[in-house]
C-alpha cells in the first residue's frame, strides 16, 4: 500500500494527518478517516477492568500495546468532498493523504480494514522521520573524559557503527535516505556523493536478509519510483526486525510491481 501526499511532506510526517480513499464507482466520491500517531505509547490493559483484561488473550493485549496510532473512527467515512478535506487539511495543518486502493461504498469490511494498513503506513513513515530527527546519540555518552584517547583522533562515525543495533542502522539509514533525495532534489553531487558513502558504511554490517544494496540503489535513483522503492525496503527491513514476517510477502510483492519492467 501507498500513500500520496496531497498536502504535506512524505519524508516529514507531521503525525496527524486525514487519510482518504476514492469510491471504485465514482472517483469524486472519496471516503475519509483521521490518523493519529501517538506521542506517548501506553498499553490499553492498564484502563480494562480486571474482569475484561482476564478474558482478553495475551496476545491481543501485546497488539493493542503495540500499536502506536489510532484512526478516528476504525472505518472509512462518508465526506462531503475532496475540496472540504482539502480546505480542513489547510486550516488544521494536517498531513492529506490519499490510499492508492478505491473501495465500493458497500465494501464495509474493505472500509474497516483500510484505515488499520493506511494507518500503519503512515505511522511508519513518522517513525522513521521522527527517530532521524531525534537521533541516536546515546552511544556517544560512554566516551568518558577520563579516555587516553584524544577526542581529536576518534572517528565519532566509526565509534558510534560499532555500537549500533539493527533498529538503529535502519534509523540511521532513513534519515540518510531522507539526505539523499533531498541532494537529487537539488543536484547537490558533493552532498550526494558524501551520503551514499555514509550509506553504504551504516548498511554495510546488516545481514543479508536486509537487502541494503537494493535499499541503497534505490535511495539513490532520481524520481518518485526510486523514492517508493527505498521506502518499501525500509518498511521491509523494520519488518524483519519486528519479526512481523506475514507482512514481508505484501512487500515484496509491491516492490516487484515497482520494478517490473525497469
Amino acid at each position: 500500500m501507498q500513500l500520496r501526499f496531497l498536502q504535506g511532506n512524505a519524508q516529514a510526517p507531521k503525525g496527524h494527518a486525514i487519510l482518504f480513499a476514492r469510491n471504485s464507482a465514482n472517483p469524486q466520491h472519496v471516503f475519509a478517516v483521521y490518523c493519529i500517531v501517538l506521542p506517548i505509547r501506553f498499553s490499553i490493559g492498564k484502563f480494562l477492568p480486571p474482569i475484561l483484561a482476564a478474558q482478553m488473550p495475551p496476545e491481543g493485549l501485546s497488539e493493542a500495546a503495540a500499536m502506536n496510532f489510532v484512526p478516528i473512527p476504525p472505518m472509512l467515512e462518508d465526506t462531503e468532498s475532496l475540496e472540504q478535506l482539502e480546505r480542513l487539511a489547510e486550516l488544521r495543518g494536517d498531513d492529506l493523504c490519499e490510499i492508492d486502493i478505491s473501495v465500493q461504498a458497500d465494501d464495509d469490511a474493505a472500509r474497516l480494514r483500510l484505515p488499520a494498513e493506511a494507518g500503519e503506513v503512515y505511522a511508519n513513515l513518522y517513525t522513521s522521520y521522527a527517530n532521524a530527527f531525534i537521533g541516536q546519540r546515546e552511544p556517544a555518552r560512554s566516551i568518558q573524559q577520563g579516555s587516553d584517547v584524544p577526542l581529536d583522533d576518534l572517528d565519532v562515525e566509526a565509534l558510534l557503527g560499532s555500537v549500533l543495533s539493527e533498529r538503529d542502522r535502519l534509523n540511521e539509514l532513513a534519515k540518510l535516505i531522507g539526505t539523499a533525495r533531498y541532494a537529487l532534489d537539488g543536484k547537490d553531487t558533493r552532498l550526494l556523493r558524501e551520503t551514499e558513502q555514509k550509506l553504504r558504511r551504516t548498511a554495510g554490517p546488516l545481514a543479508e536478509k536486509y537487502k541494503a544494496s537494493e535499499l541503497i540503489k534505490a535511495a539513490l535513483e532520481p524520481g518518485e519510483r526510486g523514492w517508493k522503492l527505498a521506502q518499501l525496503y525500509l518498511e521491509r527491513g523494520y519488518k524483519l526486525v519486528d519479526e512481523q514476517y506475514a507482512e514481508i510477502p505484501r512487500i515484496e510483492r509491491e516492490i516487484r510491481e515497482l520494478t517490473a519492467g525497469a
